[in-house]
């Protein structure tokens, strides 16, 4: 058994297993799966030479997490920024537009164009101090303060009833709630607001970018840097004890709190044991990919141009839908998030075909088929879409969490997304990757800084158990 055995090989598991094998420990991955990449997978679904990205598409984070940064993600994989990153369509062929240019958008926005331009503007110019925030443990000092408060501020604003004060039209809050919905929360809500406050000011200020290769090629660079590291990575090798890795003298779990609780078993304290048991989970997703004959027809065509399209209509509409889905109910016309691979990556699909990714919310353990729903709310921004539909591909949220453990119910974010459920992850604690085994570690997007492909938790754990376990700094990651 090598120094580390690191147990599930998403981006967080990968992002621990490479700081640990270039701190110069042996390092063993383990995964349950035939292929590694968690939620970063991608796979032929329907027919050969059609890739689709399983779980996440387009990656806001690739260019932003600390961790990528210094892992210098962007030299190893090719990132295709798109220069619309994301929009929302209206009905009448009506569109709100988000340039990776602040002053294009708002000049897009019409009359509130400098509303939106008051509001994003400070988070843009100050990135570094909102992802210095939003990336480490909520309960530390921030390093950057005055982002803190703008962010704070703001945040407030807009997960409250107060959110379309400083606004009079239309565009620019269903601009700001199709990204805020991303968390599969209540809308209004605060996590929600911090959530696409953030994701929005990247969109601004590095984009959001499309992995050439689609999302494995993310994986795929990681396994190759601990490869090069002398670490080992097994495949479909699942650990059901932490039996099973004794004498490693450090674990770092990429599991959620219900997969330490299966592996742990009694050696946990009880406190602690409770912690864990008590933990909640969010709603889930429905999945549907499609391989289409055209580009979608959106009727504003300039949506052509996004890598990301939030489908719903209005901020009120939106939110309907979402909280239809809080109170445990399957909506009519479901909120939509829309990836739009195929203009910026040329190799997804054979000539004249494109592929698209899609899902929308739904109660944790639906079973329900979601397919005509996003079809139809698809249909309804496009007319046109179900005649350059050539096959569709639907995973239920029950399916979902078959296919990964960690997605329990269908839960992509591997945990409730609210203000609670953002402290307690899993547990609130200074340092709540440490489990309280001595040499063991939780690195899922259950721990902070939570969901997204960003490589965070499993750096954190890494960190943590190198000055615990080894007393070693935190290696250098760059090429």
């Amino acid at each position: 058994m090598p120094d580390v055995a690191v147990v599930g090989s998403g981006p967080n598991g990968l992002a621990a297993a490479a700081v640990m094998a270039r701190a110069g420990l042996s390092v063993e991955v383990f995964e349950a799966a035939a292929t590694i990449g968690g939620g970063t997978r991608t796979a032929e679904l329907m027919q050969p030479m059609h890739f689709h990205d399983v779980c996440s598409a387009v990656h806001p984070m690739a260019l932003a997490s600390p961790f990528f940064r210094a892992f210098e993600l962007a030299r190893r994989v090719d990132l295709v920024v798109p220069e619309l990153s994301f929009g929302s369509p209206l009905d009448g062929g009506r569109a709100a537009l988000a340039y990776r240019s602040l002053d294009r958008t708002a000049e897009a926005l019409g009359r509130d164009g400098d509303a939106y331009r008051r509001l994003m503007g400070p988070l843009v110019h100050r990135i570094q101090g909102v992802m210095d925030l939003t990336q480490h443990q909520l309960l530390r000092f921030p390093g950057d303060p005055v982002a803190a408060v703008l962010f704070g501020l703001r945040t407030l604003e807009q997960g409250s009833p107060l959110w379309n004060v400083r606004f009079r039209e239309e565009f620019a809050p269903a601009l700001i709630s199709g990204v805020a919905a991303h968390a599969v929360s209540r809308l209004p809500s605060l996590a929600a607001a911090g959530a696409g406050l953030m994701l929005s000011a990247l969109g601004h200020a590095d984009g959001w970018p499309v992995p050439v290769g689609g999302s494995a090629s993310i994986a795929a660079a990681l396994a190759e840097d601990i490869k090069a590291h002398g670490g080992v990575i097994h495949t479909g090798t699942p650990v059901e004890s932490l039996e099973e890795l004794v004498p490693a003298r450090a674990t770092l779990l990429d599991v959620a709190p219900r997969g330490l609780l299966k592996i742990a078993g009694a050696a946990l304290p009880d406190r602690y044991r409770r912690s864990l048991e008590s933990f909640r989970y969010g709603n889930g997703s429905c999945k549907v990919d499609f391989i289409l004959s055209a580009p979608v027809p959106w009727a504003a065509g300039v949506l052509a141009d996004a890598g990301t399209v939030h489908v719903g209509g209005t901020r009120a509409e939106l939110a309907h839908a979402e909280n239809e889905v809080s109170a445990g109910r399957h909506p009519d016309r479901p909120y939509v998030l829309v990836a739009q691979p195929s203009p910026f990556d040329k190799g997804r699909a054979p000539a004249g075909r494109q592929i698209l990714w899609t899902y929308c919310h739904v109660p944790a353990g639906s079973t329900r088929n979601m397919g005509e729903a996003v079809t139809v709310q698809l249909e309804r921004f496009a007319p046109g879409f179900r005649d350059v539909v050539v096959q569709a591909h639907v995973t239920t949220a029950a399916e979902l969490a078959e296919y990964n453990r960690n997605y329990i119910g269908g839960d992509f974010s591997a945990g409730v997304m609210d203000v609670r459920g953002l402290l307690q992850r899993p547990v609130v604690s200074p340092v709540p990757w440490r489990t309280p085994l001595r040499g063991v570690y939780l690195c899922s997007s259950s721990t902070p800084p939570g969901p997204g492909v960003t490589g965070m938790p499993g750096y954190h754990a890494a960190k943590h158990a190198l000055k615990d376990i080894f007393g070693l700094p935190v290696p250098a990651l760059g090429l």
